[in-house]
């Protein structure tokens, strides 16, 4: 069985949507893909072609790595273990969401199993690359053991997983891989809207050096109690109107004062708030998508709003740039 599950970008309330604000988000034309078929071992293998990783575990060995992440959270939650000691090495976010599905939906595993999982989203860099990576493969693992597909126990196991890697996740990433498309979210409540109408940039700053989860604890010790986040939300209502009335001008204003709110929470390094302020020169608008970085050179994703890609700027700075487009399909099976 073959899953595929896009990314996702955040248009607008990236962070603020953790303090009951707003966000925009929209899945993208990246996806995650799983491949789920039979193990002649006794064993479920875990082939993750990013990171050329091959290993086998026994169901009890998964149910440990599963105890063993369920405790480290709960020692996250009560301060005495950072986020990024809750999972020791990458696969422990798959098998802590294949065992999770497994025994949440008391299936029984008659034979080894082999799941193979790859990633064409940039990783690390506020793509939702593991959300959609967690999702392709519990919509492969679900249709292999061929259960009704439904997608509030695929958000709940997915935003479970989720939460073991950013802390608290806010939802935004496992709802949009789900169901494709452009949303509205807040507190809960999801309004769908319109996708962009045409492409957008997004620049490659490299690697943040910090984690999601580490850059929302950081921001909350400054900010939690703070205006800010009204202003966030403003800009992201303001976000909105630009969009379902497919407003250039508007559209940028709104990625522009975006940007210097994220640059006030301390989260836009200064070598890619001089590279934004750099884009801004040429006419355009951009801001980082994503947590961003509290620490090092690097932000992740910066998305450009503008006609044409500002290709020379990239160049100088050492910046990959393409183009990206919104996904109206959310995970699904291929094959």
């Amino acid at each position: 069985m073959k899953a595929i599950a896009p990314g996702k970008l955040i248009l607008s309330g990236e962070h603020a949507v953790v303090y009951g604000r707003p966000a925009l988000a929209m899945a993208i034309d990246r996806s995650a893909q799983a491949i789920v078929c039979h193990n002649e071992a006794d064993s479920v293998s875990f082939n993750l072609q990013n990171y050329n990783y091959v290993e086998s575990f026994t169901l009890r060995a998964l149910r440990d790595v599963r105890q063993r992440v369920a405790d480290n959270y709960r020692l996250f939650l009560e301060g005495h273990l950072g986020i990024r000691e809750v999972l020791h090495k990458p696969v422990d976010l798959f098998q802590y969401a294949f065992i999770l599905l497994l025994d949440g939906l008391h299936l029984t595993l008659e034979h080894g199993l082999k799941v193979q999982l790859f990633s064409n989203i940039p990783i690390g860099c506020g793509l939702g690359s593991s959300a959609a990576t967690v999702l392709s493969e519990l919509r492969a693992v679900g249709h292999f053991f061929r259960i009704d597909f439904r997608p509030d126990w695929h958000y709940r196991y997915s935003l479970d997983a989720e939460n073991m890697q950013h802390g608290r996740a806010s939802g935004v990433d496992s709802y949009i891989s789900l169901h494709g498309g452009c949303a509205r979210f807040q507190n809960g409540e999801i309004k769908r809207l319109p996708l962009p109408g045409g492409p957008l940039f997004l620049v490659q700053t490299g690697t943040p050096a910090t984690t999601t989860g580490e850059c929302v604890v950081e921001v909350g010790k400054s900010f939690s109690k703070s205006s800010i986040w009204d202003e966030f939300g403003e800009v992201t209502s303001e976000f909105e109107v630009a969009l379902v009335k497919n407003d250039m001008d508007a559209l940028q204003k709104a990625v522009r004062r975006n940007h210097r709110l994220l640059t006030r929470i301390g989260v836009v390094p200064p070598r890619v708030q001089e590279f934004i302020a750099d884009v801004e020169r040429t006419g355009a608008a951009a801001k980082i998508c994503g947590a961003g970085a509290v620490g090092g050179e690097n932000a992740g994703i910066v998305l450009i709003v503008a006609p044409q890609p500002p290709l020379e700027l990239c160049r100088r700075y050492g910046y990959e740039i393409v183009a990206v487009r919104g996904e109206p399909l959310g995970a699904r099976i291929v094959g």
